[in-house]
């Protein structure tokens, strides 16, 4: 049975996820466009950066953003002198680490969309001297539907499921700053293991169903997630 505190944490985890994937994706869709279109010469550079978390230990990249968002970090400074006070041990902060750590489960299923698409569509509609932007949403995006489904799942999954990074960022204030992986810890450490399992159940049924949801709605071969 989940307790008043469960929940509260399974909806805060439910807000950071979703606010984070919906700025992923309004970020990461030019992102991989660019990437995957761009004659750049040290556009693999780019690409490294954006796949850093995933090789990257989440307890390091949390450290990093903890001294750059800190009073006396760079962003820290910058939040400061606008008026937004410090991002650690904060709702944003939570979201704004979130998206730096799920980047790469979002532009890499939308590169591999993109690239999967070829230059064909493109040409046709510049024949029908369709605009760039306009060849975008109207060729683009409904070719490359199972890539941004894929793109979603993952960056709003991969959010829920963090620890690291949610941890040295945001702390472990209750109603705050509690995500569920961290409550999990909690009952843990607390050697309350009933809890544990109960938490523990609905992220594993959760993630089963979500993915479960991708498979059977991709009517074609899942788009890789990982290049």
């Amino acid at each position: 049975m989940l307790s008043a505190a469960d929940i509260d944490t399974l909806w805060l985890t439910f807000k950071v996820a979703s606010l984070a994937t919906i700025i992923l994706l309004l970020l990461g869709t030019p992102l991989a466009w660019w990437l995957v279109r761009s004659p750049f010469r040290w556009k693999s550079i780019c690409n490294a950066l954006v796949a850093l978390p995933i090789v990257l230990p989440p307890s390091v990249l949390g450290f990093y953003l903890l001294i750059l968002m800190s009073p006396t970090g760079v962003v820290g400074r910058l939040t400061t002198a606008v008026g937004l006070g410090t991002l650690p041990f904060t709702f944003t902060g939570l979201v704004v680490a979130s998206v730096l750590y799920s980047m790469p489960f979002v532009v890499q299923p939308l590169q591999t969309a993109f690239t999967a698409i070829g230059n064909t569509p493109l040409e046709a509609a510049a024949t029908l001297r369709a605009s760039p932007l306009n060849t975008f949403f109207t060729v683009v995006l409904p070719l490359s539907r199972s890539g941004f489904l894929t793109a979603a799942i993952l960056g709003f999954t991969h959010t829920v499921g963090e620890f690291g990074v949610v941890l040295m960022v945001g702390g472990n204030i209750p109603n705050r700053t509690r995500v569920v992986s961290v409550q999990i810890y909690n009952h843990v450490e607390a050697m309350e293991y009933s809890q544990a399992h109960g938490l523990a159940g609905v992220l594993l049924g959760f993630s089963f169903l979500v993915l479960l949801l991708l498979y059977s709605t991709l009517k074609t071969n899942p788009v890789s997630p990982l290049k």
